[in-house]
């Protein structure tokens, strides 16, 4: 290419110099044409054309390796945004692409030329965004929402300081353009992280930006050490939410993309909080004790529960928490400028790591926090001694709060408390139980949730009957009856319980297979329209755009295929639970208030 460049730039030269004339045309003369051949040094015209006809075949073949099997990018139609009405012809080509308001789009897009935002005031800026608009509209109509993508698009150009470096990339890496654009008219919740920080674009360009997150301990590492560079809590406060909301914005570019399993995501994303939590609960405690000292021998742990502890997280996930502390029987007050009793001092400490991971600062929340399930609900301590947490669950406690046992995982606290937790959970979990009592008490459970979230969607995939809750409750329930016996069954992982149960012969081959088929299935959905339109009305709202995101994610040949095989699924789901549960406990003799 090189040869080729310098033959083509002589020839031009020659040309400009006969003359004296800015041409890049050859004569169109059998003498003008020889006389270029001399001057450039050939004996005869046919060496010259020999060697030109060489020249421009190469070019045009590297070019066609390059650019001509790209797919077009630009739609047709009028494009004009010039003056201050709306031209009709171009309201008609938006309209064709699938903007709802071609009236809104015309006025945004005037906006920009007319220098509104700081990234456009540039001549040079709005010359590239000219050049890019047909592309650009082309690349917004084809995702799932696209006149969100245009809002977006320009509540992210607001932010910006500048436009050339952007638009110029966008020209060179069109592929850049086509992401940004879904993402902004596919997942709200990325177009608002990308609008907050433009830098992202550059860890999106990166060569590992698509490989699988490391571990926990390893993200654990790796934010503990971007902790170590802050200069006071607050400032761990907005490190610890940058950090998360990139890694969070990996994530979901590659559930997007489709680079991963939606179930190995899932994982990365409960792995990500796990880090969170382990490397933010010692700058808590260490911003605690600096007030209120420690109390000496003693300890707190963390433990997730629901699709944390299960590690079955969407990007929307919140978390599912308890705190259990330990302390010796002589235990005193903490040995700060203000002492607490050991009670208040973990109770306290308690709502300070909830309020470090919910606060709202300059860089978001972190995290929701749910802590409904920790014992006596609502109504219960925010932090529980480990002594009577034990004693609870086992004089206490309600079936339900077993079931939701099953999913608990302990996420940071000191070894020796941690142990004692797991060790008496799994006491708790495989203690023998009146089996009569778990059927009836767990198929009363699943009717008054089905009564208090009534759901007839297929694609609401957590509550309709054949959904997610029900496969969560078929794990549960026989992990609880079979743990006495089969201690192996226990996991926290729904998939995980299914093929553990299955190998131990506690449910048919089949049964298995489509309980794990339809637990993933279903995540896949889940996650994807978490991330994208969370829990609208596919059938009726879903472009062609999110449709093909959605078959991706679900591993279909199209959205007809995915349609199909997520009835088939629900269908099988209520099958088996009807075959496990229902029709067993109906059989159960029932009280004299008419429940079993």
């Amino acid at each position: 290419m090189s040869e080729a460049y310098g033959f083509l730039r002589r020839v031009e030269h020659r040309l400009q110099m006969i003359n004296d004339a800015q041409t890049h045309t050859l004569p169109q003369d059998d003498d003008g044409i020889e006389a270029v051949a001399v001057f450039l040094g050939y004996d005869h015209v046919d060496g010259f054309a020999h060697d030109l006809l060489a020249q421009l075949t190469l070019v045009e073949r590297h070019y066609a390796d390059l650019f001509e099997e790209a797919p077009a990018l630009a739609p047709t139609g009028n494009l004009v945004f010039t003056g201050a009405e709306d031209d009709p012809a171009t309201l008609a080509t938006l309209e064709s692409l699938g903007f709802a308001d071609g009236a809104v789009v015309g006025a945004v897009v005037r906006g920009w030329h007319h220098g509104r935002h700081r990234a456009v005031r540039s001549t040079r800026a709005r010359e590239l965004l000219t050049e890019l608009m047909p592309t650009l509209l082309g690349a917004f109509a084809r995702t799932a929402n696209p006149d969100a993508a245009l809002i977006n698009f320009n509540e992210f150009l607001s932010r910006l300081p500048a436009g050339v470096q952007l638009f110029s990339l966008f020209q060179a890496r069109p592929e850049l353009l086509e992401l940004v654009a879904e993402i902004m008219g596919t997942a709200p919740r990325l177009a608002e992280r990308l609008s907050r920080n433009a830098l992202l674009l550059d860890g999106v360009l990166s060569g590992d930006f698509s490989d699988p997150l490391p571990d926990a301990d390893a993200l654990t590492a790796e934010l503990s050490a971007a902790l170590d560079q802050a200069r006071d809590f607050e400032d761990r406060l907005e490190i610890s939410r940058r950090w998360t909301h990139d890694r969070e914005f990996q994530i979901g570019i590659q559930m997007l993309r489709g680079d991963g399993e939606a179930d190995r995501l899932g994982a990365t994303l409960a792995d990500l909080a796990d880090a969170v939590l382990r490397a933010l609960k010692p700058c808590v405690e260490d911003a605690f004790a600096e007030i209120h000292g420690r109390v000496a021998g003693a300890g707190l742990a963390v433990v997730g529960l629901g699709n944390l502890g299960g590690r079955e997280m969407t990007v929307s996930s919140d978390l599912d928490l308890t705190f259990i502390y330990n302390m010796p029987a002589d235990a005193t007050p903490s040995d700060g400028a203000k002492p607490l009793p050991a009670l208040h001092y973990f109770t306290r400490l308690s709502q300070r790591l909830i309020n470090s991971l919910t606060a709202l600062t300059g860089e978001g929340r972190l995290y929701e926090i749910d802590m409904r399930l920790r014992p006596s609900g609502k109504s219960g301590p925010v932090a529980s001694e480990i002594d009577s947490f034990l004693r609870y669950q086992r004089e206490a406690a309600w079936t339900w709060e077993h079931l939701a046992l099953t999913r608990a995982r302990v996420i940071a606290g000191p070894p020796d408390l941690t142990r004692r937790i797991e060790e008496g959970l799994r006491h708790i979990l495989t203690r023998p139980r009146d089996a009569g009592k778990l059927l009836g008490d767990v198929c009363h459970m699943r009717q008054r949730m089905a009564a208090e979230h009534p759901v007839e969607i297929s694609w609401k995939t957590k509550y309709v009957r054949g959904g997610l809750v029900d496969l969560e409750f078929i794990a549960a329930y026989l992990q609880l009856r079979h743990a006495p016996d089969h201690k192996a069954v226990l996991s926290a992982n729904t998939v995980d319980a299914f093929e553990r149960l299955g190998a131990q012969g506690l449910i048919e081959p089949t049964d298995r297979a489509a309980l794990v088929d339809a637990s993933r299935l279903m995540r896949r959905i889940r996650g994807m329209l978490r991330l994208t339109v969370d829990g609208a009305q596919v059938e009726d709202q879903a472009s062609q755009g999110l449709r093909t995101a959605l078959a991706r994610a679900g591993e279909a040949a199209d959205f007809d295929d995915l349609r199909a095989r997520l009835l088939a699924a629900q269908a099988e789901v209520r099958a088996i639970y009807a075959r496990i549960i229902d029709d067993p406990a109906a059989m159960l003799p029932k009280d004299d208030d008419g429940t079993s």
